[in-house]
């Protein structure tokens, strides 16, 4: 059925040579029974019993040869460099750069678990807290996250066989369920059969062990942030979020470092002291607030972006404001620096705005007779001069004053038929005067 190779996501992993690379670094295999049942009971194994045959060789050795270290090593090989012995002579030079912004994810994982690992572990002895039993239990979670980690591979080939399952494959969220399945591990009797694991004062004294661990130093984040570079190459074997690079010399390696997307690097942006991996560079780029653009208003100007907002509103040249006519009528918003056109080509308009507040129930004929008046006077520079209502109103009370009363249109029309009327009526009389003469 498996043929010795398993494809899975698009890789060929060929299950002898990989037991054979774990057994040589050191490292155990967990779940061992499991794997074995579910091989096992494939009637077409065939050729795999060798392989199943050296898995139960080596468990018991594996077990007694690893061995996990909480402290940074005390030998240092150089940056970004991880020798690899290789019998056949290949590359020996491995570049050792990870994501940092999902060993970093991961790392903040780590204290939460071990703290509801030890809060439920206590739960209702009277003679145990919770920070008596961390640094054992500290040792047993890297212990067991280590050996899922190392079987993950394994793991997912089981779940890809089961149509039901389903896993995420980014490596926080694998992780993130080997710190659950651990804390649940170490419940004790009390906490499973009682209603702790849905109380408020259980989420409470996790919280409190969490803060008293980060104020006593308990877990650094630098020794975390190793443990979770260790988990995340374990798992990653798509190499998605490490560098899978090797190289045969020293310089190369080094020439690679320098360019790796795995590099960790400064944002170039002044002010900015942001420090993240060269793959995540033009995300953090879209967020910088250091970042220097164009004025999203189109203005000449160019902004950093932390100050953008507070420029578009203040003190932005384009930034859109109500006419100053606005409360009399006038309904446009125009940008800041369009005010001076606005009120040039608009004046007849704003006259007739004022007008209509001056004289309130004014006929619109009326209203913009005297506005076509006013616009044609030797005053014009007065009116335009008028910035606001206010002053607007000011200039055209003035110039009225000279200009007379404002006089009705309708009544005008109604002097005018009567004029005509009685002269026609004076004609008519005269015409009948006559023809009895």
């Amino acid at each position: 059925m498996y043929n010795n190779s398993i494809v899975f996501s698009g890789r060929i992993f060929d299950i002898r040579k990989r037991a054979a690379v774990l057994r040589e670094q050191g490292r155990f295999l967990s779940h061992s029974t499991k794997i074995l049942s579910h091989f096992s009971g494939d009637p077409d194994l065939g050729p795999q019993a060798p392989l199943l045959s050296l898995w139960e060789e080596g468990i018991a050795d594996d077990r007694k040869r690893c061995h996990f270290r909480m402290d940074p090593p005390t030998t240092d090989l150089g940056p970004n460099m991880e020798i690899e012995e290789m019998k056949d002579g290949g590359p020996s030079f491995h570049c050792d750069l990870v994501d940092s912004e999902v060993v970093h994810k991961i790392a903040q994982v780590l204290l939460p678990g071990l703290a509801t690992a030890c809060v439920d572990n206590i739960t209702g002895d009277p003679f145990r807290n919770p920070a008596s039993v961390a640094v054992d239990i500290r040792k047993e979670m890297v212990d067991y996250l280590t050996l899922r980690s190392e079987t993950y591979v394994a793991e997912a080939v089981i779940q890809d066989d089961d149509p039901d399952a389903q896993t995420s494959d980014h490596p926080t969220d694998i992780i993130s369920d080997f710190v659950d399945d651990f804390a649940i591990s170490k419940r004790n009797l009390f906490s499973r059969v009682s209603g702790w694991l849905l109380s408020e004062r259980r989420e409470d004294k996790i919280d409190d062990l969490v803060q008293e661990m980060e104020i006593n130093g308990f877990w650094l984040m630098d020794i975390r942030a190793a443990i979770a570079k260790n988990l995340l190459k374990n798992v990653d074997f798509k190499t998605i979020y490490h560098c899978k690079m090797k190289f045969y010399t020293a310089e190369e390696l080094a020439d690679h470092s320098s360019m790796c997307i795995f590099r960790s690097m400064n944002c170039t942006n002044e002010g900015c002291s942001s420090y993240f991996c060269a793959v995540h560079s033009d995300k953090h780029d879209a967020v910088c607030p250091y970042k220097i653009l164009p004025c999203e208003q189109k203005c000449s100007e160019s902004i950093v972006r932390r100050e953008m907002d507070r420029h578009c509103i203040t003190v932005c040249p384009m930034k859109l404001v109500n006419c100053p006519f606005h409360l009399v009528g006038c309904q446009y918003s125009i940008p800041h620096c369009g005010i001076d056109k606005h009120l040039s080509e608009f004046l007849h308009s704003h006259l007739l705005n004022v007008l209509e507040a001056i004289h309130k129930g004014g006929h619109w004929e009326d209203l913009n007779h005297r506005a076509e008046l006013l616009e044609k006077s030797s005053s014009l520079d007065l009116l335009l001069a008028a910035r606001d209502v206010k002053s607007l109103t000011f200039a055209v009370k003035e110039l009225e004053a000279k200009l007379g009363p404002l006089e009705s249109s309708i009544s005008i029309k109604d002097t005018d038929a009567a004029t005509t009327l009685a002269q026609e009526s004076n004609e008519t009389g005269n015409e009948v005067h006559s023809l009895d003469n």
